[in-house]
């Protein structure tokens, strides 16, 4: 069966929509500092409240998905590569701050994607 670009965004798409538990370990923020040739991913904490949503620990305040959020970072990731950046955060840094499979699984797509926008030049925008 031969997949054309539409029909592989299109099953993209539609993954993306389906629901998914949010890390109780915190979650990261996703860009590039293309002067210095690096991805970066700063992690925050979070606490997830009764009803599935990430509370700010420290106002008790729902943190909004789409809406930019004044936060301090709890840790501060860059690397080179996807590949890199994965093993600062999963293997070198202990306690690891991911602690769902599926939100792993997902950074490891999103490193990808920063990656490829680094060395092809393209823009990067976090999924």
């Amino acid at each position: 069966m031969d997949l054309i670009v539409e029909d592989l965004a299109a099953i993209d798409d539609k993954l993306s929509q389906r629901h998914i538990d949010l890390d109780p370990g915190g979650y990261f923020i996703i860009y590039l500092d293309r002067e210095a040739g690096l991805i970066y991913a700063k992690h925050f904490t979070n606490v997830i409240d009764d009803r599935g949503l990430a509370v700010d620990p420290e106002t008790g305040k729902v943190i909004p998905a789409r809406e930019k959020v004044e936060r301090t970072q709890t840790t501060a990731f860059s690397a080179r590569t996807a590949k890199e950046l994965c093993v600062k955060i999963f293997e070198e840094t202990q306690p690891s701050p991911v602690t769902q499979l599926n939100h792993a699984a997902y950074l490891g797509r999103e490193f990808v994607r920063a990656e490829v926008a680094l060395v092809t030049e393209q823009e990067y925008v976090q999924d």
